[in-house]
């Protein structure tokens, strides 16, 4: 390890003994909370393991939806044509890129993982490589990322957390942001640090976890309520210390079950919850609503909730409005700062989300049956389902009782104005000149003499 692997180590780097690490922490008897790992001496704070950790079902639920949902959008470069409309770039280092990132994952696997971490962490980082003419040829997704400002502005970042790419790169010095895709969400504490919405739902999660633990620690008991021993008599530390030992002797363990005999006058009370307190469903629910709310995530999408929507593609389209969107476009955005595209509307990546209606196809193949030969020409609908091209297909038609409101108004004064009296046809145009001038002079003639002339003089 040199000087500036000590220096720039970032997360990679061992951070000093006793200094905080985000948690939970996961020790050899449970799990520590992230308030708890606070503390050095968390134990002396009243702080103690959690057998089975937080509740996660709904938060991991929620990430899987974003996460999954993201890795089945295929992505692809688009560049605006002069004409208004757009063409699909297939020779550009993105495209390659969103082919196969690297050899040994697919597109899938990548934008699976990069949405994962970016909700779980509130951001995520890969290393890109580049050839000889300045290109990206390959990215590798990193797990850890410390972004540092250099006294000038300049932006590095200590990359950490891919077996694969530490075995193959040099990571040790700082990378240069323009090698680094770094997606991340709201920025509050730093321009470049990001944080996840599940710091927004840190107490919904402890007080789920510390509901069902308590329910765990019940049912392990063999749903057996505590009990309270009480007696009217005096009893010192020596003879309370023994009665709690038979009692336990016969209660616990392998003699579960057993029956205790009760002497100086006691009676065993079980202590039981009150109906406030055994509302656990109730609690676990607005514990999942809140943490649905603080991901913008709709219930529907996963499968619980209240009032369904009309059809798949009227949720997908509720859910593209508010967080699906937001997470496609904000990752679409940091691919095109890294491989320096021009951005809407000129140039830009696009992921399309005409995949998630897959699963409909009716309403898919009612869409494009109603947009064909209008918005869509034949041969472009039928590529959206993957068929070839007919003959006759790349014509948009209209039917002829459409047309624009200015023609209507033309139309409409034409109706109203006479018709003009097309002027006489000129019949000299298409005689030859000798025979229009001796024409003319019998015409005179005739007019005035008072003799017959003949209706054409020859030529003299």
């Amino acid at each position: 390890m040199g000087i500036w692997s000590r220096i720039f180590g970032g997360d990679k780097a061992k951070a000093a003994e006793g200094s905080y690490r985000p948690g939970p922490y996961l020790l050899s008897d449970g799990w520590l909370s992230a308030s708890a790992g606070k503390l050095i001496n968390w134990w002396q704070a009243g702080h103690s393991l959690n057998q089975y950790g937080e509740s996660g079902a709904m938060v991991e639920a929620c990430v899987s939806a974003y996460s999954q949902t993201v890795a089945m959008c295929p992505g692809g470069h688009w560049r605006t044509l002069p004409d208004g409309g757009r063409e699909l770039v297939t020779n550009s280092a993105l495209s390659r890129i969103l082919k196969r990132p690297n050899d040994y994952e697919s597109m899938s696997d990548f934008l699976l993982n990069i949405t994962d971490r970016l909700y779980r962490g509130g951001e995520a980082f890969a290393y890109a490589v580049r050839n000889d003419r300045n290109e990206v040829i390959e990215m590798h997704r990193m797990r850890h990322g410390y972004p540092y400002v250099g006294t000038d502005g300049s932006i590095f970042y200590s990359l950490s957390g891919n077996e694969i790419a530490e075995q193959r790169f040099d990571l040790s010095m700082p990378v240069p942001a323009r090698d680094v895709l770094h997606v991340r969400l709201k920025t509050t504490r730093h321009p470049l640090k990001g944080e996840s919405p599940i710091l927004a739902v840190a107490l919904d999660r402890a007080m789920a976890g510390a509901a069902l633990n308590q329910q765990v620690a019940f049912y392990l008991n063999e749903a057996k309520a505590s009990f309270v021993l009480e007696t009217d008599q005096q009893l010192n530390a020596d003879q309370t210390r023994d009665l709690r030992a038979r009692w336990d002797e016969q209660t616990k363990g392998d003699n579960a079950g057993g029956t205790p005999i009760l002497t100086w006058g006691l009676k065993a009370k079980p202590v039981g919850m009150s109906p406030n307190d055994s509302k656990l469903a109730d609690m676990l629910q607005l514990t999942d609503q809140n943490i649905a709310l603080a991901f913008r995530m709709p219930l529907q999408i996963l499968g619980i909730g209240g009032t369904p929507f009309a059809s798949t593609e009227a949720l997908m389209s509720a859910w593209k409005s508010t967080g699906l969107g937001f997470a496609l476009n904000h990752i679409e955005e940091a691919f095109g700062l890294l491989f320096r595209l021009k951005g809407m509307p000129d140039e830009y990546l696009e992921f399309d989300t005409d995949a998630l209606l897959r699963s409909s196809f009716k309403e898919m193949i009612d869409a494009l049956s109603a947009g064909a030969g209008k918005v869509l020409t034949s041969n472009e609908a039928r590529a959206k389902i993957g068929l070839g091209k007919k003959d006759g297909g790349d014509e948009l038609y209209v039917q002829m009782q459409d047309i624009p409101l200015s023609m209507a108004g033309q139309v409409r004064e034409e109706q109203l104005s006479p018709p003009e009296t097309p002027p006489p046809a000129n019949d000299d145009e298409t005689m030859p000149d000798d025979e229009a001038a001796a024409a003319a002079r019998a015409f005179l003639y005739a007019e005035f003499a008072e003799i017959d002339t003949p209706l054409l003089i020859s030529k003299q």
